[in-house]
């Protein structure tokens, strides 16, 4: 059953160029129609979703650190009494680092946060301004130091592989970024999603995005220089100290259940997949109509949840059990991965295997796209 809880708050002050998240900008939120949503919705999945204690709780959105701490304390009280709370349990909340935001660190752990996730994403004005941030980097790393005396665990991210970034640009970066001595980084590529205004910019010729050559020779870089400071990649964008790792991000990849609550937000309980209505009006219209924010919940096929296990998994530093995989969906193991090409790969030195475990090695990795097409078989990904 599910040991984990996702929160979405849908509202920015801004919406980023880059992003395709579900955020909303609004000028006005009414705080106590959102709180009885959300208290609702949570209610209803622990009357589904069983009460096993909870590991982890997740506030992601939208920007969830413009919350009032009285509205995260007030939910996380309510988590408490639905599910009970494991021993150490890991209470994240995604944060941008403006003043305002800052201001409330010491109220948000007190409330209950004991992690921080950090959308820093440069550290310099010029590249800050380009991704359409608020926040200077001065103010970025003010908060950076705001939340290290607020918060247990720092995680912050950085976004790198941006139009005409050079191996030796992003190393400084990187170093910097390394010198303030968090536990866990996040580093993603930038990527031009569909649908945002990064897009239409990339399309009317406004800036060019960098080649894959060149992407991967950053990469490259990130690797190396996040595992000489001992925060190797346990997953392909995420780099941690041992036990410093997201433990509310290793559900998702290692594909265990999770309820998720607030627009937009995706759940998978009891191997049915729930999805929230995106539109925060349409949520809050459900929400009255039927007690949950509910827009779609369905049955996962044995083999659509083995080609999404497979998907996530081989993302993961640590890979896959082929022999775990094969008896929680009663597929064998040679129609779980393709033998034929997991032979090929592993002679390119682009994939391992160790017993009944394998995965994508390091040099796999800045080609995992292409090779999970590969090696995870067709009738699979189109079940």
């Amino acid at each position: 059953m599910a040991r984990a809880l996702y929160i979405h708050w849908p509202f920015c002050l801004k919406k980023c160029p880059y992003c395709d998240f579900n955020s909303h900008v609004r000028e006005t939120i009414e705080l106590a129609q959102w709180q009885a949503g959300l208290l609702a919705d949570m209610r209803h999945e622990a009357a589904v979703a069983g009460g096993e204690p909870l590991e982890s709780i997740f506030f992601g959105g939208g920007t969830p650190s413009l919350m009032p701490p009285a509205l995260v304390e007030t939910l996380l009280r309510e988590a408490e009494h639905l599910w009970g709370f494991a021993d150490g349990i890991e209470i994240t909340i995604e944060a941008n680092p403006s003043s305002v935001e800052a201001g409330n660190f010491k109220a948000l752990a007190n409330a209950g946060i004991n992690r921080v996730s950090l959308g820093i994403q440069a550290l310099d004005d010029a590249t800050l301004q380009f991704l359409g941030r608020l926040h200077s980097a001065h103010e970025g790393l003010t908060a950076l130091e705001t939340a290290q005396a607020a918060f247990r665990r720092v995680s912050f991210d950085l976004i790198y592989a941006r139009p005409e970034q050079t191996p030796a640009q992003w190393e400084r970066e990187l170093e910097q970024a390394l010198s303030y001595g968090t536990g866990h980084l996040s580093l993603y590529q930038l990527t031009i999603e569909p649908g945002t205004r990064f897009a239409t910019d990339v399309r009317l010729g406004r800036f060019t995005p960098l080649d894959d050559d060149a992407a991967a020779e950053l990469f490259a870089v990130t690797r190396s220089r996040t595992a000489a400071a001992g925060l190797s990649a346990y997953e392909i964008s995420n780099h941690a100290r041992v036990g410093e790792e997201s433990r509310h991000n290793l559900t998702y990849w290692r594909y265990h259940d999770y309820c998720g609550i607030g627009p937009g937000a995706h759940g998978r309980r009891g191997h049915v997949a729930t999805v929230r209505h995106r539109k925060p009006e349409n949520w809050l219209d459900a929400m009255a109509a039927h007690g949950h924010g509910m827009s779609e919940q369905r049955a996962l096929p044995l083999a659509e949840q083995a080609s999404e296990a497979l998907l996530m998994g081989l993302r993961l530093r640590e890979g896959i059990d082929l022999e775990i995989f094969s008896g929680r969906f009663s597929i064998a193991t040679e129609h779980l991965i393709d033998p034929a090409r997991f032979a090929f790969y592993a002679e390119q030195g682009l994939c391992w295997r160790d017993g009944t475990r394998m995965g994508v090695t390091a040099d796999g990795m800045p080609l995992l796209d292409a090779l999970l097409g590969e090696l995870v078989p067709a009738e699979l990904v189109s079940a």
